[in-house]
């Protein structure tokens, strides 16, 4: 019987282990990224990254005033996630307090991060333009030095961990190792110091990695991470699970790139630098945390309630976390091998 429930179990897990990269693909999008750069009153250099999904474009556009025209040669590039557009728009007005929107924004579920350069100052104002409202008004230069807009950089840090189905699963992990509140504090704080870390400096060019490895390491970090979850549920004793705060650090270190990759892809501003990315970090903390507290109470939750779980269902999160990693695991490696990759 029990051979059996195991079957089950294990079976049950890779259907969820198949679903979550599909999932994922939330976490792999990041936003649109529209740059207007004024080289005149009504004048300016058009930069318009549109994100791929499965290597698809989005059916998404900035719309301009309609006094508003494209002129030159527009040049295109492809990157590992997006198409990048570049091009002078010239209008008859002034862009300043007029409206501009992105058609198709609501259909493909995204938002479009943009960068402002009024004419005649060197502030930048950075608007978040979200599916339920598609549209943004243009501030002035007297507008953008009264109102950085660097505060966007928070929500999408938070966006970025609570769509990540990945790191969230290692999370689970770190939380179902840790024994009791104080061993769940310094795990919790080693995971947070250690992606800080190594997203700080990658993010501001001190040390640069290509991304695939990063990617398939942070893969093979979710599997290691469910077999010692197993090793707890089968009474096992391990280093590792006697100090899961020195785990935690290590595979902080990996998942800081992860999360340094996507903020690259989202771009920082240069005036602004360590701001944005004080935010962005901020934002994941945030998001990391709420996600804890949440298991934390759902784990007090059954505890009052005083639910006995068979063993197949207290087994089922090792498992899926387990087949997820190794899903993700064999996908990244093969895709680094043959030259592309997959996860962000």
């Amino acid at each position: 019987m029990t051979r059996r429930l195991s079957r089950w179990l294990f079976f049950l897990a890779l259907v969820v282990a198949l679903i979550l990269p599909r999932l994922a693909l939330a976490h792999d999008l990041f936003p649109g990224f529209l740059e207007l750069k004024a080289s005149s009153d009504r004048t300016c250099q058009v930069l318009w990254r549109l994100p791929l999904l499965q290597g698809q474009r989005l059916p998404i556009a900035p719309r301009f005033p309609d006094d508003c025209a494209l002129q030159g040669d527009l040049t295109s590039s492809r990157e590992a996630r997006a198409l990048v557009y570049r091009a002078e728009l010239h209008c008859q007005t002034s862009l300043a307090g007029r409206t501009i929107s992105i058609d198709g924004l609501a259909a493909a579920g995204t938002e479009v991060l943009l960068r402002v350069s009024p004419w005649q100052t060197d502030a930048l104002q950075t608007l978040l333009i979200q599916p339920e409202q598609p549209t943004a008004l243009i501030p002035s230069a007297a507008e953008a030095d009264r109102q950085p807009g660097v505060w966007s950089y928070l929500r999408l840090g938070i966006e970025h961990i609570l769509l990540g189905v990945d790191h969230l699963l290692l999370l689970l992990g770190l939380v179902l190792i840790a024994r009791d509140g104080w061993m769940l504090l310094r795990t919790v704080s080693a995971f947070t110091l250690a992606n800080s870390i190594t997203l700080s400096v990658s993010a501001v060019g001190i040390l640069q990695i290509p991304p695939a490895p990063p990617h398939a390491a942070i893969a093979l970090s979710i599997l290691f991470m469910a077999s010692d979850v197993i090793r707890l549920y089968r009474a096992r004793n391990s280093p590792t699970l006697r100090h899961p705060w020195l785990l935690a650090c290590g595979f902080g270190l990996l998942h800081g790139f992860g999360y340094a990759r996507g903020l690259a892809e989202l771009g920082l501003p240069h005036h602004e630098l360590l701001l944005a990315l004080l935010l962005f970090n901020l934002g994941i903390e945030i998001g990391q945390d709420v996600f804890v507290v949440l298991v934390l109470a759902l784990q007090r939750s059954f505890r009052q309630l005083e639910i006995r779980w068979p063993l197949w269902v207290r087994r089922f999160p090792a498992w899926t976390i387990g087949c997820a990693g190794a899903y993700w695991t064999i996908e990244t490696t093969v895709a680094m091998l043959t030259g592309g990759w997959c996860l962000r």
